[in-house]
């Protein structure tokens, strides 16, 4: 086995473990390999290995790498997307994971067809350098982005640095179903990386992003899908 087969596989059991102690299904829990700073030959290990859904969070380094690579897999991008990219990166990803504004939202409709669903990422900690809206106006700003004709599928955040994770998602959850009694097709919550993954599925996340578990450490000099 490779070293990414290894990873993948004690990450699987992890989540399948999490999820059982949680008395949920793993099946209803989709895990986002994060790609970001990786080859694509550590890509193509892992598809190997029967992973689609990856993640990229940058939106050159995926526009880059997502043609060395089949394309049934599923890109996710789960970082902060500048508004003049949106348009570049609407044709590749299946969903869109940090969408805080209505300007972003307005960017994200641009373009031919239908735009791809998105999450609206949450900062739950009020961090000032961090991408996000408030939790006070998550259920404005969800209206917003579903009147413009956005198709939102439910929330996203990154706990607080030196924070209790299991609250930060206990919140993120409690923010959700509230969202959910109004609008129910927002039931998509994505939280939980590498350090904290098994604590947010236990809290009720539906998809965990996940990198550094995987594929190890990240490649320098990665920024178009090829090694600088």
């Amino acid at each position: 086995m490779t070293e990414v087969s290894t990873g993948l596989a004690a990450v699987r059991h992890r989540v399948e473990a999490a999820a059982e102690r949680a008395g949920r299904h793993s099946q209803a829990i989709t895990l986002v390999a994060v790609s970001k700073g990786q080859p694509p030959a550590s890509v193509k290990a892992a598809y190997d290995d029967g992973q689609r859904d990856f993640g990229e969070s940058r939106a050159q380094e995926l526009l880059g790498k997502a043609p060395q690579l089949p394309d049934d897999i599923r890109w996710h991008f789960v970082g902060s997307l500048q508004r003049n990219k949106a348009a570049k990166l609407r044709g590749t990803v299946c969903m869109l994971h940090s969408l805080d504004s209505e300007e972003l939202g307005v960017a994200w409709l641009k373009g031919p067809g239908k735009a791809p669903p998105a999450l609206l990422e949450i900062n739950l900690g009020g961090e000032e350098h961090k991408a996000g809206v408030e939790p006070a106006v998550s259920e404005e700003t969800a209206e917003q982005l579903i009147s413009l004709g956005v198709d939102l599928r439910g929330v996203m955040t990154v706990p607080p640095l030196g924070k209790d994770p299991r609250a930060c998602f206990e919140d993120l959850i409690e923010l959700s179903q509230r969202l959910q009694a109004r609008w129910p097709q927002l039931r998509e919550v994505s939280a939980g990386m590498s350090d904290d993954f098994e604590v947010a599925i236990e809290a009720g996340a539906t998809m965990v992003r996940i990198g550094r578990a995987i594929f190890g450490p990240r490649k320098e000099g990665l920024r178009d899908g090829n090694l600088a």
